[in-house]
């Protein structure tokens, strides 16, 4: 097999219809019905709904007090304006930012999740939030392990990295 690949020249950016003009195409070529996308306040998930028509687009968002003691900062317009275009927003646990983080936080020590997200920054934080995006609609029930999907992410605001790869549960990494 051979495929294009797109690269942007900064890391920061917000390269969001770029991104999902790439995933758009790549997912008709492979016949994937499914796109995960991060999203932290919605903005980026409302341009993905809209821009992914046709295909399953699953939002992952922040978990409540990821940022501060039970906010959410993905705002409830924004979610009702996802779910009106057929969107699904799933709101969960980090798979790479959850007790470990905690005791890292409390105890100064590092667990094996935070390696393994530091780890996979090496490629790009968006390549870290993909494979944890991924297993986070695996782990519940969104997607299954059985078929290739394309996920979405960015740093910070947008989106500037795309994968085609097949979801696991958490427990199979």
């Amino acid at each position: 097999m051979e495929a294009r690949i797109v690269y942007f020249d900064d890391p920061e950016k917000d390269y969001a219809d770029e991104v999902f003009a790439v995933a758009r195409r790549r997912a008709e070529e492979l016949n994937i019905k499914t796109i995960i996308i991060a999203s932290t306040k919605g903005n980026t998930a409302v341009k993905a709904v809209d821009a992914l028509k046709g295909s399953r687009v699953i939002v992952v968002a922040h978990a409540f007090g990821f940022d501060d003691i039970g906010s959410q900062p993905f705002s409830k317009t924004n979610r009702k304006k996802v779910a009106s275009k057929g969107g699904i927003t799933l709101t969960a646990t980090h798979v790479f930012a959850s007790i470990g983080r905690a005791m890292r936080n409390k105890f100064n020590m590092y667990g094996t999740e935070e390696v393994i997200a530091n780890t996979l920054r090496l490629f790009g934080h968006g390549m870290k939030v993909i494979c944890e995006i991924t297993m986070m609609a695996a782990d519940s029930g969104l997607v299954g392990t059985d078929e290739d999907v394309i996920a979405i992410a960015g740093r910070h605001a947008g989106a500037n990295t795309a994968v085609v790869l097949r979801p696991v549960n958490t427990p199979r990494f």
